[in-house]
């Protein structure tokens, strides 16, 4: 049996609920799929903890962090405004360099969306653009700096590549405004297409940001693997999680050479913390994701199954499903899923 050691973040709002309830299903999945156990190890981290030490994330969490197989985070706030500290997230990504961040968004039969039939994955490049951090006061203006290099969006590119192939996915599509932003954009396009031409195999093409909006708003069917950088990235992920039944039912991952970090795209809600009403399902299917990483493909496929057929059955969801049942039940119908797949 392999047995991983897992560092996870609870977070906050309603981050610590949706991870108990991930946690709850992975040891499930432990009894259901016994070549798989996992050590979990707990690191606070977010608004709770800087209320309460005056820190988000110490080296010392980094540290242990890096001690693991890999790193399963709840949401965690971040204060809006000058002087608040870094986000958990990007701080942790820019640590541990978990330059490429993978977002799949796909229709679940029994999950209310606009559009059906949807299966694309946005690639977002995790440690440059907007994002980067490097911005200052100038009089009674103020200044970010879009830092965007060939080196990373080469990188963020090939990874794109290699992912479509290793999926058997049919294009990549780099999301662009080069146009506008000729430099900065037009160098990650230029880059793109550079590395374009190693993957003969894979079919490329290139949409404005703006373009790439509008055809996941209005026919995200047409869409297979987007590449694109930092903040657009981010903003598209949202629309297509709107489109494909909502932030509850959306997963992501980041990964760098040697780390890898799974999180929940939805943020922590704080209004519902507390209420046991939060979706676990985005938790559970980072979990599915980690398991992935992990080359654990059989884990992995029978715990998406499971919660596949807890979604299609309607059985004991959250309300924004539709259903009454509480974060702990929906994840409790997962649980017996997977044991009942192992019988």
């Amino acid at each position: 049996m392999a047995q991983y050691r897992v560092a996870v973040i609870p977070g906050d709002g309603v981050g610590p609920e949706v991870v108990e309830a991930a946690l709850r299903v992975l040891r499930g999945l432990e009894e259901a799929y016994p070549r798989v156990g996992f050590d979990f190890v707990f690191v606070e981290a977010g608004m709770s903890r800087y209320e309460r030490t005056g820190v988000q994330l110490g080296d010392e969490d980094l540290e242990a962090i890096k001690a693991c197989r890999a790193l399963l985070k709840g949401p965690t706030a971040t204060p809006t405004g000058p002087g608040s500290y870094r986000s958990v997230a990007v701080t942790i990504r820019k640590a541990l360099d978990l330059y490429a961040n993978v977002r799949p968004f796909k229709t679940r039969e029994g999950v209310d969306a606009v559009h059906q039939g949807v299966d694309l994955i946005i690639v977002r490049e995790n440690t440059e653009g907007l994002y980067a951090g490097v911005e200052y006061r100038l009089g009674r203006g103020a200044v970010s700096l879009r830092l965007i290099t060939e080196e990373s969006s080469k990188r963020i590119a090939r990874f794109a590549f290699e992912l479509a192939r290793r999926l058997r996915r049919r294009r990549v599509t780099v999301v662009h405004k080069a146009n506008i932003l000729k430099e900065t954009c037009g160098l990650f396009r230029q880059a793109f297409f550079e590395v374009a031409e190693e993957y003969p195999d894979v079919k490329r093409d290139e949409m404005f940001v703006d373009a790439a909006a509008y055809a996941i708003a209005r026919r995200p069917q047409t869409l297979d693997v987007l590449v694109t950088s930092n903040l657009f990235g981010d903003i598209l992920s949202d629309a297509a999680a709107g489109v494909t039944g909502g932030l509850g039912v959306a997963a992501s991952a980041n990964i760098g050479d040697r780390y890898a970090m799974f999180e929940p795209v939805h943020g922590t809600a704080a209004k519902y913390a507390g209420k046991g009403v939060a979706n676990p399902c985005g938790m559970v299917l980072a979990a599915k994701m980690m398991l992935e990483w992990l080359g654990e493909l059989g884990a992995a496929s029978m715990l998406e199954s499971a919660v596949d057929q807890v979604l299609k059955e309607h059985r004991r969801v959250t309300p924004d499903l539709g259903g009454g049942s509480s974060t702990t039940d929906m994840a409790e119908a997962i649980v017996e899923e997977l044991k009942r797949r192992a019988r």
